[in-house]
């Protein structure tokens, strides 16, 4: 019998990508606002119900549920969204499991680099550095936190944290994005250029859920980064180089991007490299640790 796995975030691009991976080898069960399918139950964070039966013979939780970072601007009432979507969910998930008196093998939390703040400068942030003191940072303190609960409460046997970074697919997020200009001719770098971008590979994202799962020796926080570091500049000038396109355009210079996003706009101007060793020493081997071949499988389909 298929152990059960429960995923939330069902209509993020990881939920969708990573339950095909899964299919083999579990049963794969889903948390959503409105049901579509069968192996799909409904839940309300902010009216604190779930579809209780979704927990049935449950052996682990993949939590992927968040509302998008640079959605929309950061209005207060935005970042009240932001950090609820995540740690009422996770809040929702442990009380039911404690309810139900369940005790899971695994909870794996999304988390994000972003704990780290951000900020560009020349370290290289590994997962014992120390967590910034901004919104972002605040964000994913308060995430993992939520996560360690299920640890302190013995509601699982180990938590997993994976601190995504910019993760590339070619139907939507960051890449789509910078892509669809430079596709017309007038693409650039933004700010300085100079900010790093850590990023990934929207199968070996994927593939650390996966690793992570399967394999029990994997506890505590991960980055989930490529080993390659690129700046904003750097990673314009690839996409341009793989789509055989110009770029002549000026920077995109950064008062403009605050005009637009307020706040939000520090979350593309600035960005720090961060260390991908611990997850590696773990056994995961990044099947796109380069960016140009990964621009180049995402940007030829």
């Amino acid at each position: 019998m298929k152990e059960v796995v429960l995923i939330t975030g069902a209509n993020g691009m990881v939920a969708r990508e990573l339950s095909k991976n899964l299919e083999k080898d579990y049963t794969v069960r889903f948390l959503t606002r409105k049901k579509n399918k069968a192996n799909e139950y409904e839940w309300d964070i902010h009216k604190g119900t779930i579809d209780e039966s979704a927990f049935e013979n449950i052996s682990h939780v993949i939590h992927l549920a968040g509302a998008n970072i640079s959605e929309k601007r950061w209005s207060e009432e935005r970042k009240k969204e932001i950090i609820s979507s995540r740690i009422d969910a996770a809040k929702l998930i442990l009380d039911t499991l404690k309810k139900k008196n369940i005790r899971l093998k695994s909870f794996i939390s999304a988390s994000a680099v972003g704990i780290y703040g951000a900020q560009t400068s020349q370290n290289i942030y590994a997962e014992d550095d120390e967590k910034a003191n901004d919104f972002l940072g605040k964000v994913v303190r308060l995430w993992e936190a939520a996560a360690d609960e299920f640890l302190k409460e013995n509601i699982a046997e180990r938590v997993v944290k994976i601190r995504t970074s910019i993760v590339l697919s070619e139907k939507e997020g960051a890449l789509n994005k910078m892509a669809v200009p430079i596709k017309f001719g007038i693409g650039s770098p933004i700010g300085t250029g100079k900010q790093y971008m850590p990023w990934i590979h929207l199968t070996d994202m994927c593939r650390i859920y996966e690793f992570a799962l399967k394999n029990p020796h994997v506890h505590g926080a991960y980055n989930s980064a490529s080993p390659q570091h690129t700046t904003n500049e750097n990673f314009t000038e690839k996409i341009a180089e793989v789509l055989h396109k110009p770029l002549f355009m000026p920077n995109i210079p950064a008062f403009i991007l605050k005009l637009l996003f307020g706040e939000l706009s520090v979350a593309l101007l600035e960005g720090s490299r961060v260390d991908s060793q611990k997850i590696q020493d773990a056994g995961f081997q990044f099947q796109y640790p380069d960016l140009k071949n990964a621009l180049q499988d995402l940007l030829k389909k």
